[in-house]
């Protein structure tokens, strides 16, 4: 280290933003995560006993990635280097293998190399590591707000354990925050500040679990908040409130929490829950996402799980669609809201579903299996002597315009696709089909078949 190097540092110390300066050094400091790095858990083990394999740790921005690695460089033995995905090309990748393979076969020193936001290399750049990582030249820390499977390359995933981070609990906010202002060495305790309760409480609640977003707000307040008759600065909840501004919701249209989002809105409205769909209907709103999008997903949730138990959810959720686009936001979060809540409220069934995916394995599994002649089409020349549509039945001519007549190939025959439920309007389905068929299975829940007859379908 040359002195400017030097001198960069201890202005690091003082200049750095607060959340930097109040980084933990030691695992005991560290905040929140107890579900990894608890005392009983394996990561807390590896660290203190610095026996450390490659490590992922993925979760959403001011949740503590930085911050392990930072406990790891300064709990173990090994060179601790660090690089930027999103500054650091392969001559900086190749001048770190290098000096680490110096290290290692002059002084047997091994090396960690951390990787901040290494979803922004490459697929090449991933792979250049490789040979690297599995020979033990270096022991990779990789930190990611996205989802590794879905970013990093598999053969890495490997060769990595994969730490999840979650956003930090209030009352680890509500620490973080009173240490920060109270703290004289790295927090804001020279400046001779207080917190009311209440508004820490409230910034941590605010911050969406990012304990990034507190810090700032803490610095912020402290740094433009005059001093109080009393010579103290006081934090107060108007004071944390112009601060912090309003929550903001995690949501990226190409990552998990997009997924994990849409997947919680279409299982709401499975669940019959409106309060809950209309809930993760307005954080995707809030977030940016597009109505049509959102309303491609109600379509496929009212044929999916609603279907014939309310025919009319599918025709709701269409024009639910159309209006979108004809109308945009913000008047379409009204639209969306209602088709929502109809579907979420709708009986339900799942037969539709059941009754293709079984079909379609027949299909597969007999192949194109002869339609019975009298079905087949009697119109184009010479249909007549080949004997199609001879013997065709129609069904208007018979009584309840029903003729009983087989429709299925002959080696399907009494076999059953679609069985409507019990809800809504499909029992009225399957009371008119027992009536005019005489046949009184139509009346047979399908929750009393056999496993082996029952359609398979849902997440």
């Amino acid at each position: 280290m040359d002195l400017f190097e030097y001198m960069r540092e201890t202005e690091k110390e003082t200049e750095s933003p607060l959340a930097a300066r109040l980084r933990p050094t030691r695992l005991e400091d560290v905040v929140g995560q107890q579900h990894i790095i608890g005392r009983d858990k394996l990561l807390y083990r590896a660290i203190k006993a610095d026996k450390l394999s490659s490590l992922i740790f993925y979760g959403p921005p001011g949740t503590g990635k930085t911050t392990l690695a930072k406990v790891i460089a300064g709990t173990t033995r090994s060179e601790f280097t660090q690089i930027n995905a999103t500054m650091a090309g392969k001559k900086d990748m190749e001048q770190v293998i290098r000096e680490a393979q110096d290290r290692q076969g002059m002084f047997g020193k091994k090396t960690i190399l951390f990787i901040d936001e290494i979803h922004r290399f490459n697929k090449s750049q991933q792979d250049y590591l490789l040979p690297f990582v599995e020979d033990g030249t270096v022991t990779l820390i990789g930190a990611t707000t996205e989802n590794p499977y879905f970013e990093v390359n598999g053969a890495l995933l490997s060769r990595s354990m994969i730490f999840e981070l979650r956003p930090l609990e209030i009352p680890d906010l509500v620490e973080l925050i009173h240490r920060a202002v109270y703290d004289t060495e790295r927090g804001m305790g020279a400046y001779d500040a207080v917190i009311d309760d209440d508004a820490a409480e409230f910034l941590a609640d605010l911050s969406g679990g990012d304990a990034r977003r507190a810090l700032n707000a803490v610095e912020l307040g402290i740094l433009t908040t005059d001093r109080s008759e009393d010579g103290k600065i006081h934090l107060t909840m108007d004071v944390v409130r112009e601060c912090i501004q309003k929550k903001t919701a995690r949501y990226d249209k190409n990552g998990d929490n997009h997924y994990d989002t849409i997947s919680a809105f279409i299982k709401s409205m499975r669940g019959s829950d409106p309060d809950a769909a209309v809930y993760y209907l307005a954080r995707m709103i809030e977030a940016g996402e597009d109505p049509v999008f959102i309303a491609r997903r109600i379509m496929i949730c009212a044929a999916e799980d609603v279907g014939n138990a309310d025919p009319h959810a599918i025709t709701v959720a269409v024009s639910c669609s159309m209006a979108c686009e004809r109308i945009g936001m913000p008047e379409s979060q009204i639209i969306l809201a209602q088709a929502a809540e109809y579907v979420a409220t709708a009986p339900k069934s799942n037969a539709a579903v059941n009754s293709i995916f079984e079909a379609r394995r027949e299909v597969q599994n007999s192949g194109s299996l002869p339609i019975p002649p009298y079905l087949q089409d009697a119109h184009y020349r010479g249909a007549g002597t080949l004997g199609r549509g001879i013997g065709y039945k129609y069904a208007h001519d018979y009584e309840n315009h029903y003729a009983g007549q087989p429709m299925l190939p002959d080696q399907l025959q009494g076999r059953r696709f679609y069985r409507p439920s019990e809800n809504g309007y499909e029992k009225t389905i399957r009371d008119h089909m027992a009536f005019i068929t005489g046949d009184p299975s139509y009346t047979e829940p399908e929750r009393l078949l056999p496993p082996e007859k029952r359609g398979q379908s849902g997440e």
